[in-house]
């Protein structure tokens, strides 16, 4: 099934859910070049929901450019199958080396807002992700190892102290909250 098709088949689990879905679905069928970051206005992204297998612990990064604890993820950069772009920043951003999804679906979409900044001695205007994020589960026992490009830590947290160690309150309310609520439900 091609990626298009999985967004049309995933079955939001909130009004947030419902209607960023539609946005990006009419981003996607306008624009050819969502899957790049050359697209300057939206560009397609995956992130990951990585918890242990008692389903009980989050795995996050100190990410540098949000100045907080956040989940892993990463640009599409032409990559269509977001699941393994997913699988790819999990496992760059962390260090972990057994990580697999729990679930081949999207396990939760979101527009992400992202202001503009330097990256390598370059200005980046704002834009918005279009995001893709899968459930992934990684062994706990796995040495963990940071990315000095993009954080400056790596973590395990309860579920309760992902809404606690992120700083940025519209992540944790409209995305980390919602995560960790799908959980029980997942696969």
């Amino acid at each position: 099934m091609n990626i298009i098709d999985e967004i049309k088949n995933y079955r939001p689990s909130c009004e947030q859910e419902e209607r960023d879905k539609a946005v990006i679905l009419a981003f996607l069928a306008e624009h050819d070049d969502v899957f790049l970051r050359t697209n300057l206005v939206a560009h397609m992204t995956a992130s990951a929901w990585v918890v242990n297998p008692a389903r009980d612990r989050v795995l996050m990064v100190y990410h540098k450019l949000y100045d907080s604890w956040a989940w892993t993820g990463g640009h599409a950069d032409g990559e269509t199958d977001l699941l393994s772009v997913a699988l790819r920043e999990c496992r760059e951003e962390t260090g972990v080396e057994h990580v697999r999804p729990v679930t081949q679906e999207i396990y939760s979409l979101e527009i992400l807002t992202v202001e503009g900044h330097e990256k390598r001695g370059q200005y980046v205007p704002s834009h918005l992700h279009l995001n893709l994020t899968y459930l992934l589960e990684a062994d706990e026992r796995d040495a963990l190892q940071v990315c000095e490009a993009e954080n400056s830590g790596v973590r395990w947290f309860s579920l309760e102290d992902s809404l606690t160690a992120p700083s940025e309150p519209w992540m944790v309310e409209r995305i980390y909250r919602k995560l960790n609520a799908k959980l029980p439900r997942a696969t």
